[in-house]
């Protein structure tokens, strides 16, 4: 063997270093390209096509709520570029009318970003004036095609309002109002967890139906510009189900 003085390498040593690594990078390069290539991030958002009906606005939340109860969700609108589009004005397509519950953000729920939603929220997704003007700005000020109304399992508006029917007592302050909106949703002919979870759903088709009879958006709904629709979300699965 060669020796060499203490700092240098032999011609075959550099040769030996340089053959690693080639090899090396080849290798790397041969894991990095064979990992699936993800589509690029796509939405209904400030910076790709707006949906411009009702059914164009329900496909894009349905493709959306895929992505999130699978777990491949995009993210989308949320970088540098759209954050100074979005400053001179806003393009949602859709209003969600859903509950303040912390597990229900529906821009997650529906994986939208910045200017995909107009996104209000009572508890048990409950109408009063301030939600109602709200829901009627996004229709007629923003064009928007479509309103969900929004429930959830679990729902604790919901629930609370069912426990204080069976009880004969009232809730808190503020909250009696919740129950008293609640209170025409509850089935008495079912009992238990069973009467709650009935109340979710008739409370989510309730409150679509009273705004599809609003003045200001039976014209619309008419002239197939506007669909409201009820919804109901799964926390157990994540899915969101539209109801009839």
């Amino acid at each position: 063997m060669t020796e060499t003085n203490e700092g240098q390498e032999s011609p075959g040593r550099r040769r030996f270093v340089r053959t690693a690594l080639t090899v090396t990078a080849a290798v790397c390069a041969g894991a990095v390209s064979s990992r699936p290539v993800l589509p690029a991030a796509t939405s209904a958002g400030p910076n790709s096509a707006r949906p411009a009906t009702p059914e164009s606005a329900w496909r894009e939340l349905s493709a959306g709520n895929r992505r999130w109860r699978t777990l491949h969700e995009r993210h989308p609108d949320e970088t540098p570029a759209v954050r100074r589009t979005v400053v001179s004005g806003q393009h949602p397509f859709a209003v969600v009318l859903g509950c303040v519950d912390s597990r229900v953000p529906p821009e997650l729920v529906f994986d939208q970003g910045l200017g995909d939603l107009l996104s209000v929220r009572s508890a048990g997704s409950v109408l009063d004036e301030a939600v109602l003007a709200s829901v009627t700005y996004g229709v007629l000020e923003l064009a928007i095609p479509l309103i969900v109304v929004l429930g959830h399992q679990s729902c604790g508006a919901v629930t609370a309002a069912v426990r204080a029917d069976e009880e004969g007592g009232r809730l808190r302050g503020h909250m009696q109002y919740l129950a008293d909106q609640i209170r025409p949703a509850i089935d008495h002919r079912l009992q238990g967890d069973a009467r709650v979870d009935a109340a979710i759903t008739a409370n989510a088709l309730l409150v679509r139906a009273r705004l599809a009879a609003e003045p200001e958006l039976v014209s619309r709904i008419a002239a197939g510009k506007l669909t409201a629709v009820g919804a109901r979300y799964a926390l157990t699965d994540q899915r969101v189900r539209r109801l009839h």
